[in-house]
């Protein structure tokens, strides 16, 4: 075991280990040689079953599985790192087979206590506990969720989505081909209902560049179904060409006005 003391601090020698081309044996050798010890100390209590009953797998094992799995991305990989870092504490036998209820909240506790220690900067601090804290929250997908559920979803990963979505794809570390597959692909369903739904927002949100009033002003119309068709022409017209002067869309819809006028007769 390597007892010398380093002269790097830790938070620069957890990053170099983790930001190594080969992580999986980067992490290993730092394992073996006791450098986890004194780095994370928390990380060796992984070296256990899930559940000794049936024999599930270690979690030491796979989270360093799940961290080689990472794009090179020092948050994502630090998220990966400590997603599991609280089962030792919170596994119970109480309910029915083992559980780790509220671990990803007690391991971003965890998290934050030990990368403070280690003198992370406190924007790394901050982004990779909520990563650990959000890292179950996809759990449930594949059993239907609302739309609702999804703006949730993305409302509570905010600007985090994609590395939350990178996370959640590498932890799935089982070996049965099919299965990893299919969580690829409820993640690859996930983001493209998040990208559809927040456009279908913002779509709704938007406003032609003059309002009702006005257009019923400036052609002489009552309210009825000829100025819910201007707006919804002007909306048009401000989606495919931006914005434009007032003079502009005025002259526009004079325009728009006069063609549906003569095709009227």
């Amino acid at each position: 075991m390597n007892t010398t003391p380093s002269t790097d601090k830790p938070a620069d020698e957890l990053t170099e280990i983790l930001m190594s081309d080969d992580v999986v044996s980067a992490l290993w050798n730092a394992v073996d040689a006791g450098l986890m010890d004194r780095l994370v100390p928390e990380f060796e209590a992984l070296r256990m079953e899930q559940d000794p009953v049936h024999r599930h797998k270690d979690v030491l094992e796979h989270t360093i599985v799940v961290v080689g799995k990472t794009p090179p991305d020092l948050y994502v990989r630090m998220a990966a790192l400590f997603h599991d870092i609280a089962k030792p504490r919170t596994r119970s036998f109480e309910h029915g087979g083992v559980t780790f209820r509220h671990h990803e909240a007690v391991g971003a506790r965890m998290a934050r206590k030990r990368m403070t220690a280690m003198d992370f900067p406190p924007e790394v601090v901050d982004e990779v506990t909520e990563l650990v804290r959000l890292s179950g929250r996809f759990k449930g997908y594949g059993d239907g969720w609302s739309d609702s559920a999804v703006r949730r979803y993305a409302r509570e990963a905010g600007p985090l989505l994609p590395r939350l979505n990178a996370l959640v794809r590498s932890d799935c570390t089982t070996r049965h081909r099919a299965k990893e597959d299919a969580l690829n692909e409820s993640i690859d369903e996930l983001e493209s209902r998040i990208t559809k739904l927040a456009e279908d927002q913002r779509r709704a949100a938007e406003r032609p560049q003059v309002d009702g009033d006005a257009v019923m002003s400036h052609l002489g119309l009552d309210p009825g179904p000829d100025v819910g068709d201007a707006m919804r022409w002007l909306l048009e017209l401000k989606r495919s060409e931006g914005q434009l002067s007032d003079e502009e869309v005025y002259k526009r819809l004079d325009s728009w006005w006069a063609e549906r006028q003569s095709g009227n007769h």
